[in-house]
């Protein structure tokens, strides 16, 4: 009888073998985090700088402000235009949290940077500037939206997916037991 330890190495090494086609290889070499600064999109960033220091890769952190900001908790959504003071604030806020953000990064040997838009449409900020920096691969998280928005909005990470041009990492938000979002991540 094997040990279960040659047993278990024979079974990756197929199983690699498996996954493998030939003359292809994949490796990014510069990876688009979108955030929105939420604990889900905190997380994204977290696989995606281990991607980047397994694959020696460059991360670029995104951020997209929307011109049409939504206003919930009332009993019927209401849109409007921010002033320019607000997006200001915004950006400035976004630029210091990624500040943060490299800083730490530059720590764990990861090379990063960002950037922030402003526009009406997201999805198309995160496609434009995928384009624009030549993004090898998308790392973005899901909110687990529940209710109206998703049907009234759709979800940016469904679209992103949909009309991406290189491969996209979708990760699930994590869940409380009772099926909700975490505090952060609607």
């Amino acid at each position: 009888m094997e040990e279960p330890s040659l047993v278990a190495e024979e079974v990756l090494r197929t199983r690699r073998s498996k996954m493998l086609i030939p003359g292809f290889t994949f490796h990014p070499k510069k990876i688009l985090v979108p955030m929105d600064f939420s604990v889900s999109s905190i997380s994204a960033l977290a696989i995606a700088a281990e991607l980047a220091q397994q694959f020696h890769a460059e991360l670029y952190l995104l951020h997209a402000i929307p011109m049409l900001t939504m206003v919930t908790g009332m009993e019927f959504p209401t849109a409007f235009y921010p002033r320019q003071e607000f997006l200001d604030n915004a950006e400035q806020d976004a630029v210091k949290r990624f500040a943060d953000f490299i800083v730490n990064l530059s720590g764990q040997g990861v090379k990063a940077h960002s950037g922030v838009e402003i526009g009406n449409d997201v999805v198309g900020s995160v496609l434009m500037v995928s384009k624009r920096e030549h993004a090898d691969m998308l790392v973005i998280s899901t909110h687990g939206m529940s209710g109206w928005r998703p049907v009234v909005f759709g979800s940016i990470a469904e679209k992103v997916v949909k009309l991406a041009e290189c491969p996209v990492l979708l990760l699930r938000s994590a869940k409380t037991e009772g099926g909700e979002a975490l505090e952060g991540d609607e």
